[in-house]
């Protein structure tokens, strides 16, 4: 939601600010820069055909036919393969993320098709699926191991605050679309499940360190081991340091960040058909920020250097059981989280959470599943003179049920699936999330797929009880004088935003060294969020006598968006592998005719209407490895964000089976760019700026 425009004040100085010319001359250099940059980038890519040419033994991680088999579990909530699955879903392994340049989970969830993150500043992303990006972007689900991690507040992620060891990290799932009739409300745009390697797959130790100009300082540790016969256990502890990235005059900002975390997993089987899971995290950070936030005298804003910190912790524990034709599994976490944005909002957040699923065979070909689901949400919020919520303390809960079948029919080349999801919640009591999905496999080398699905977004807290004096404007003869606060609250009325998704796609394997997918979109949204004036009145605190200007919340805007999402895959040589995604979105959001909303903007406006993406993998002799990928994100008009390419590389190092040195660098073409700007919390954004790293991994 951005009911006023929160971009900071241009006669604001950050250092010395850009004329016409210089500015000219700027966009000039840059463009002499990518010319250049996209001139190496092809050598690059023939050095690598000729490399690949060269008798080197293969190396690869993964065959694209293992690929095409990869078993996943947030589309059914049970293990399929992946070249089965009636979605649009991607998984980003292991082997991806250790030969990136990403350090972090926002910039491994880059590899994604149809998936947009952006840097806000050194420590704050924004990542949504398919439209209405924004740093809390609200229509996407995401999980770890099972475990929601948005925060009911804003409806969104703290990204910064979501972090694991990404070496125990064995898979990424990300669907593109609806998962709402499994995975319940949020889950409209998409779900991002993060999945840890089980503890028996971690026996062993691991330590880790990374140096460079931005990543400062990085470490991790883990250690696994093996009590009895069958248990395994893992405990890990990880540290970072991010130095401050680059503002717009190319000076040195204020967004540094820092976090230690330490964890633990434990694995085992009680009984031949019984298994148990239990896991948990301890964190702690810091990060800083720049904010601009509205005052009641001239110059009627002020600018400051804020402090933030977060804390907090989960416990999560699993048991499956299996009977003969089916099978049970009970996961209950809690999770206590401490956001302290200083001098604008203090967030303490407990979620308790409980599920239990039964999965049954009906018949050869019918898998028939269901559960049922209970969470408890409390939160305390400190307020400040900007944002405050009534109550400052809530509890709500949430109840759920879903079913879902799936049949074969023709000899199981057709594949049937229908299902709902059943939910009860505080805010807009029943909702109903239908969906039927079909899976046509034509032959082994050919599949299809189609759905359609409801899928709803309940409302945060702050759209219900929050008020945010967004802005401040100067005394004038239509305000009497008075300064003007225009004010954002929350509205008791406020419904679930609603989406009807069409969905299709296409897979093919031609070859055992080529595979490629295409999938298609069309959404239909109604009752999104609106901002509606409503009638000024004088108020006296927290300050001097003014008049405030109330933008309720409301659900007065509609829609649709569409596109689609290609992704291939060939490996070229034993040696060498290249992949690519190119995705579409168009976006067409309008007021209701009885909507007068003036100053929401146009979500279209947040996310790029074409995105590319390109990787090449070599193996090299000597036990090197050569990673390069370029991307394209077009611009983002609505918020002043211009198109840019952007290239990593990666040269890998195994001297020995179990030490790797590696050296990275990211956005290689400009000196730095601009990523985002804020939509909701007016923290100024920052430049992406060109950066290295070194790695080196020891394992024993």
């Amino acid at each position: 939601m951005s009911p006023i425009s929160n971009n900071p004040p241009k006669n604001l100085k950050e250092g010395s600010q850009t004329g016409p010319r210089q500015e000219r001359y700027m966009n000039t250099r840059r463009k002499r820069h990518r010319r250049q940059a996209v001139r190496s980038f092809i050598g690059i890519l023939l050095t690598t055909a000729i490399l690949s040419a060269q008798d080197i033994p293969d190396v690869t991680q993964i065959s694209l036919e293992d690929l095409m088999n990869v078993r996943v579990t947030s589309v059914s909530k049970r293990e399929q393969k992946l070249g089965d699955a009636p979605a649009a879903v991607f998984v980003i392994t292991q082997d991806d993320i250790r030969r990136s340049a990403a350090r972090t989970i926002p910039e491994a969830l880059r590899m994604a098709p149809g998936i947009e993150v952006a840097r806000i500043d050194e420590n704050k992303w924004a990542i949504s699926a398919r439209g209405f990006n924004g740093r809390f972007a609200n229509k996407l689900l995401v999980l770890i191991d099972g475990r929601s991690v948005y925060t009911p507040l804003f409806s969104g992620v703290y990204w910064n605050v979501q972090d694991t060891l990404l070496e125990d990290v064995d898979r990424i799932e990300v669907i593109r679309g609806p998962g709402a009739t499994l995975w319940g409300a949020n889950a409209v745009n998409g779900v991002i499940n993060i999945i840890t390697k089980e503890a028996s797959n971690t026996q062993n130790g691991i330590i880790t360190a990374d140096a460079g100009n931005e990543l400062q300082a990085s470490g991790g540790a883990r250690f696994g081991g093996k009590i009895g016969n069958s248990t395994y256990y893992r405990a890990y502890s990880k540290y970072f340091k991010w130095n401050p990235s680059t503002n717009a005059a190319g000076n040195k900002a204020y967004d540094g960040w820092a976090a230690t975390r330490g964890g633990f997993r434990v694995d085992g089987t009680s009984s031949p058909d019984d298994s148990y899971t239990l896991q948990g995290d301890i964190y702690r950070g810091s990060y800083d920020e720049t904010l601009t936030q509205p005052a009641f005298a001239a110059p009627y804003y002020s600018t400051f250097q804020n402090n933030g910190n977060f804390s907090g912790g989960n416990l999560l524990g699993r048991w499956n059981h299996a009977f003969s034709k089916s099978k049970t599994s009970v996961q209950f976490y809690s999770d206590r989280t401490v956001t302290a944005a200083n001098r604008l909002l203090i967030d303490h957040q407990s979620i308790y959470d409980i599920d239990f699923q039964h999965d049954i065979r009906i018949a050869e070909g019918n898998e028939f599943i269901w559960g049922l689901g209970y969470r408890s949400t409390q939160d305390r919020i400190v307020p400040s003179n900007v944002v405050s919520l009534n109550p400052n303390r809530r509890r709500w809960d949430l109840f759920s049920g879903f079913t879902q079948d799936e049949f074969g029919l023709f000899g199981e080349r057709l594949h049937v699936t229908v299902g709902s999801k059943f939910e009860h919640n505080a805010f807009t009591g029943v909702e109903i999330q239908p969906n039927a999905r079909v899976a046509w496999t034509m032959n082994p080398k050919h599949s299809a797929w189609a759905s359609i699905s409801r899928a709803v977004r309940t409302p945060a807290r702050t759209e219900e009880d929050m008020r945010l004096n967004a802005a401040v404007m100067p005394p004038s003869q239509a305000t009497l004088g008075l300064p003007l606060v225009a004010a954002v609250l929350g509205n008791h009325n406020f419904k679930a935003e609603n989406m009807i998704a069409y969905e299709a796609g296409y897979r093919v394997h031609p070859t055992r060294t080529f595979s490629a997918d295409v999938a298609t979109f069309y959404n239909s949204y109604s009752n999104l969020l609106s901002a509606e004036p409503q009638s000024p009145f004088l108020e006296v605190t927290p300050s001097s006598v003014h008049l405030t200007m109330p933008l309720l919340a409301g659900n007065k805007m509609n829609g649709a968006t569409y596109g689609a999402e290609l992704f291939g895959e060939w490996k070229a040589t034993s040696k060498w592998k290249v992949s690519g995604s190119y995705s579409l979105l168009r976006m067409n959001i309008r007021r209701n005719k009885d909507s007068m909303d003036i100053s929401s903007s146009d979500p279209a406006g947040a996310s790029p209407r074409h995105q590319f993406y390109f990787r090449s993998s070599l193996d090299l002799p000597k036990k090197f490895e050569q990673d390069v990928t370029l991307r394209y994100v077009d611009a983002l008009h609505g918020l002043a964000v211009p198109s840019y390419y952007s290239l990593d590389a990666r040269i890998g190092w195994k001297p020995t089976s179990n030490i790797e040195f590696s050296l990275a660098g990211q956005n290689l073409f400009d000196d730095r760019h601009l990523e985002f700007s804020p939509d909701f919390i007016n923290t100024w954004p920052t430049q992406v700026k060109r950066t290295f790293r070194a790695t080196v991994t020891w394992k024993f």
